[in-house]
């Protein structure tokens, strides 16, 4: 099992100090998430080889690896312009990760829940034009529902990984999410039984039921706001059935990837990011509890 660091909290410091706090902090493995001076959010990689050799020597010196690169581009949003820019970014970031030695890439399905079914017509069209690069380069793509996506639920998910039918292409579970997967319930176990050995990938931190209280735990105003909510806490501080999520993944003998994925302490991130490595090794069985 790979226990990754999502360093969002640490997108400041330049990469190779970026690097050495994650082996500070006691991670082996960096998932490689969306920064400005390397693959930012919806815009075209700012890296050159000149940049992705001097990453790889860093990695080398601090002995961590990159376990999976994380980009996020509109390849589902309903504008055509943007969804053919979307492309060649993923294309540029294919190259990216083929430079880099990474054979694993994860990403959201994009869109809007406000327009799901042109959302699924682009997801579909770009898919069409990324699959026979990632089949040529022989790399691996894990996708996760998220909040606002045209696909939010894990059985929408699901269904979408099994309609493109690549035994490459597998399951995020994002447990920060756990809400929106289910309409509200929390209930994991049907979700992991569901997923089976299409989960490969978890994302793990700790959100509130946002459809609580009769819907009432988050006010939004105007009410009509196209806006959803969750957050990234650490595990124990909200209400996701942990207990749950770590007894199903011992149950399926889970061997992939496990990513902190907290972004809510940038103040105390190292408290912070050593805390969730603690719980998650506890909660995985790769070490006694501690107590107190």
């Amino acid at each position: 099992m790979k226990l990754a660091l999502d360093p969002t909290m640490y997108a400041d410091l330049s990469l190779r100090e970026m690097v050495d706090k994650t082996a500070e902090l006691g991670y082996d493995y960096i998932e490689l998430s969306p920064r400005e001076d390397f693959c930012p959010f919806y815009k075209y990689p700012k890296v050159d080889s000149a940049k992705i050799k001097n990453l790889k020597r860093y990695c080398r010196d601090a002995g961590v690896q990159i376990s999976s690169l994380l980009p996020l581009y509109y390849w589902a949003g309903p504008d055509e312009d943007r969804r053919q820019a979307a492309v060649r970014n993923w294309k540029r970031a294919i190259e990216v990760a083929v430079e880099l030695e990474v054979d694993l890439m994860n990403s959201e399905f994009n869109g809007s829940k406000f327009n799901p079914v042109v959302c699924e017509e682009q997801f579909i069209r770009s898919m069409d034009e990324l699959l026979p690069i990632f089949e040529r380069e022989g790399i691996k793509l894990n996708l996760q529902a998220h909040p606002y996506d045209f696909i939010e639920t894990h059985d929408g998910a699901m269904d979408m990984i099994r309609a493109l039918d690549k035994d490459w292409i597998n399951l995020v579970y994002s447990t920060a999410h756990t809400f929106y997967y289910d309409n509200g319930k929390g209930d994991i176990a049907p979700m992991f039984d569901s997923a089976g050995d299409r989960l490969t990938h978890v994302l793990f931190a700790d959100t509130f039921n946002h459809m609580a209280s009769d819907g009432l735990r988050y006010i939004v105003n105007p009410p009509a706001v196209e806006a959803t909510v969750h957050q990234h806490l650490n595990i124990g501080e909200a209400e996701v059935d942990f207990d749950t999520i770590f007894r199903k993944l011992k149950e399926m003998n889970f061997d992939g990837i496990a990513t902190n994925a907290v972004f809510a302490w940038k103040d105390k991130a190292d408290w912070s990011s050593k805390l969730m490595l603690q719980k998650m090794k506890e909660g995985l069985g790769l070490t006694e509890k501690v107590e107190g």
